[in-house]
């Protein structure tokens, strides 16, 4: 009986162990060969939302974009110690398979970044308001454009309000410390353009920016996350 037991406890362990050294010891191995790389993970620099994104693979860019983010974010952190935190980039392997809910993260070259936010002393946090690192959006009464899309039958804009997977901790936007980091992005001349919601793109003095645009009423609300992409 006790055999049994301690058999069945041990079973538990057995796939979570496997499933850690596939991703350790041969998934980003195997992705260099589709053009892939992996973010760093432990990095007071850049890293991820959480550690579900790159235990989900979802972690995943070209090598183009990786070292784009790690020059950005080493100068963001030196200067202005702004860490770059990322969500959703792309799987690890071949091109055309997309990252769902995202149709267009398919290729290596597009990643989610999050927002700056302030904590209760006014202070720049690496703190974000949701658990994802989505769902919680920024002057959402000051968005026109969220009315428009919603009231023309596009129903999934503002879908990304039921991926928050809880909201934890209450902060402010930090108007400055985001402008400084997409000013920092758009400084490249691999990046090809980057999604924001338009009052934000205006309420953040970058209407003189043509690479930062408006995706569409068809894809969802950009309000919450920053969207990058290069050529």
């Amino acid at each position: 009986m006790w055999f049994s037991k301690l058999l069945q406890k041990k079973k538990r362990f057995v796939f979570p162990l496997i499933y850690l050294v596939c991703n350790l010891l041969l998934v980003e191995p195997i992705a260099k060969v589709f053009g892939r790389e992996a973010l760093p993970v432990f990095n007071s620099e850049l890293r991820p939302r959480n550690l579900v994104y790159p235990l989900l693979f979802r972690n995943y860019v070209n090598p183009v974009l990786k070292i784009k983010l790690e020059d950005s974010a080493h100068a963001l952190f030196t200067s202005h110690h702004i860490s770059i935190t990322y969500l959703d980039a792309n799987f690890p392997f071949f091109d055309s398979f997309p990252l769902l809910p995202h149709l267009s993260h398919n290729d290596g070259k597009k990643i989610d970044i999050s927002f700056m936010y302030l904590d209760s002393d006014k202070k720049t946090s690496n703190k974000k308001p949701s658990i994802s690192g989505y769902g919680v959006f920024v002057d959402s009464d000051k968005n026109p454009t969220s009315n428009r899309c919603l009231s023309q039958g596009y129903w999934q804009y503002d879908f990304s309000k039921y991926l928050t997977f809880g909201t934890i901790n209450k902060l402010e936007f930090d108007t400055t410390g985001t402008r400084t980091l997409i000013l920092n992005l758009l400084s490249k001349p691999s990046v090809k353009k980057i999604f924001i919601e338009p009052h934000l793109k205006e309420s953040l003095g970058l209407s003189d920016q043509g690479k930062i645009r408006f995706h569409g009423c068809h894809a969802i609300r950009h309000d919450d996350h920053i969207h990058l992409e290069i050529k």
